[in-house]
């Protein structure tokens, strides 16, 4: 046995594969069961799939690495729960991929941030944060507001997501395209009401200034709007969570 280790412990290669295997199946013995307890993830009601326009916002979102400095994730202690609000809940991230729960923050944490500001102050502060928090540490993006969203492949991005457990529905892949334009306010005589009953609480407007325009800027700013709206946390008993 002293020898077996004895050779192991000699050979750095051999060591860091079978560190690697252990670890592996340490990590899976803690994981894959919490695939087969259904409670894993509380049964709420409100959530639903983001619409196309606070998808495409939230992989902006990803992609210019806010979630470095902005964790999503109020926790259940009481200084946190006064300040954010309500601590988050797992069905809140059910159609994350990937989730932005953390506890890094050099800036506020964002899970309750939807609806906490307008529009308009949203897009001035990404566009020169320290005009309205002048101890800000956070850079500028005011070529959101300038650079056009790529959205004719939303469909195709819908179905990716339909693939790996969001329940999109083939209605709302096929008006992917047509949602973005009405969500960033870029058709204004189409039917906002069939976008509402697809995206139950979606924000609509014309987010960035130019309606002819859907920019970046909408986008993000649709996806910071919706987060933490979508769950009633006043008619929430905590024992339905249980169930």
């Amino acid at each position: 046995m002293k020898l077996s280790h004895a050779i192991i412990e000699k050979n750095v290669l051999l060591l860091a594969v079978l560190s690697l295997i252990t670890v592996s199946i340490g990590g899976l013995v803690q994981i894959v069961p919490l695939f087969t307890i259904e409670t894993t993830i509380e049964r709420v009601e409100g959530m639903r799939p983001y619409t196309p326009l606070e998808l495409a916002g939230r992989n902006i979102y990803i992609r210019e690495g806010c979630y470095t400095c902005h964790s999503q994730q109020v926790r259940t202690f009481r200084d946190e729960v006064e300040r954010y609000g309500h601590y988050s809940l797992a069905a809140e991230s059910m159609y994350d991929h990937p989730f932005q729960w953390g506890s890094k923050r050099t800036g506020p944490d964002l899970a309750r941030v939807g609806g906490k500001y307008s529009n308009d102050w949203h897009v001035a502060h990404m566009i020169n944060p320290r005009a309205l928090v002048p101890e800000s540490i956070m850079p500028g993006y005011p070529f959101l507001a300038r650079k056009a969203l790529r959205f004719d492949d939303m469909g195709a991005h819908l179905k990716a997501n339909r693939a790996v457990g969001v329940p999109y529905t083939d209605e709302q892949i096929e008006q992917a395209v047509l949602d973005v334009r009405l969500q960033a306010g870029a058709l204004p005589d189409g039917d906002t009401e069939a976008l509402l009953a697809r995206y139950p609480k979606a924000v609509l407007g014309d987010f960035d200034g130019d309606p002819n325009f859907v920019s970046e800027m909408d986008a993000l700013v649709a996806y910071l709007q919706v987060l933490g709206t979508l769950v009633d946390f006043s008619n929430l008993n905590p024992e339905d969570l249980k169930q």
